[in-house]
C-alpha cells in the first residue's frame, strides 16, 4: 500500500487565484514524481455536481461529495489539490476530519484577495452581474464567505506572485515532510 497522500484545500473568493496557483503547483509536484490529482470547483460543477445549485444545502452537499472523492484519492497516496470557494468553515472542517481520519493530512490554504481585487480580475463578468443583482447568492457579494480562522497556509495574492505563493506552499510541504526536499 502507498503512503497516504495529502489534501491541499484551496479556499477563497471567486477570482482570488485558487485555480491559478493549483495548476502551477500541480506542475511542480509532477516534476517531483508525485502522484497528483487536481479537483477544480468550476470543472466539478459542470460534471460531478451539475445537479446542485447554490443554496446553502446544495453548497454543503457539493463539498460533501468532493470531500469523499478527495479523501479516497489522498488515502491512496495521491497529493490532492482541491480548488473550491467552499465558503463555510464547518464544511471545510468536516473535510479536514474525513481526510485526517484516513491518515491523509489536510492542509487548508487560504487564497486571500479582497472582493475589489477579485472583481477587477474577473474576466467572466460575474462580479459585475452580482453587484447589479443579476446573479443572486454570489459568494462575497450577496452570500457570505467565512474566511478560515487558522489556515495552515495563507497566499496573499494581491501582494505576491503565483511563484511566491508556490514557494510558500512547497516550503510548508517540505517542512512537514509531505514531499521530499528539492535539494
Amino acid at each position: 500500500m502507498n503512503d497516504p497522500g495529502f489534501v491541499l484545500w484551496f479556499t477563497g473568493l471567486s477570482g482570488s487565484g485558487k485555480t491559478t496557483i493549483a495548476v502551477e503547483l500541480e506542475k511542480v509536484l509532477l516534476e517531483r514524481d508525485l502522484r497528483v490529482q487536481r479537483l477544480d470547483g468550476d470543472i466539478v460543477r459542470k460534471t460531478f455536481t451539475r445537479d446542485l445549485g447554490f443554496s446553502v444545502d446544495d453548497r454543503n452537499l457539493n463539498i460533501e461529495r468532493i470531500t469523499f472523492v478527495t479523501t479516497l484519492l489522498a488515502k491512496h497516496g495521491v497529493a490532492t489539490l482541491v480548488s473550491f470557494i467552499s465558503p463555510f468553515i464547518a464544511a471545510r472542517e468536516t473535510a479536514r476530519k474525513e481526510a485526517n481520519g484516513e491518515n491523509a493530512p489536510f492542509i487548508e490554504v487560504f487564497v486571500n484577495a479582497s472582493v475589489e481585487e477579485c472583481a477587477r480580475r474577473d474576466v467572466k463578468g460575474l462580479y459585475e452581474k452580482a453587484f447589479a443583482g443579476i446573479i443572486k447568492d454570489f459568494t462575497g457579494v450577496s452570500h457570505p464567505y467565512e474566511a478560515p480562522p487558522n489556515p495552515q497556509i495563507i497566499c496573499n495574492t494581491e501582494d505576491e506572485t503565483v511563484e511566491e505563493s508556490i514557494k510558500i506552499i512547497i516550503a510548508y510541504l517540505e517542512k512537514e515532510k509531505l514531499i521530499p526536499n528539492s535539494s
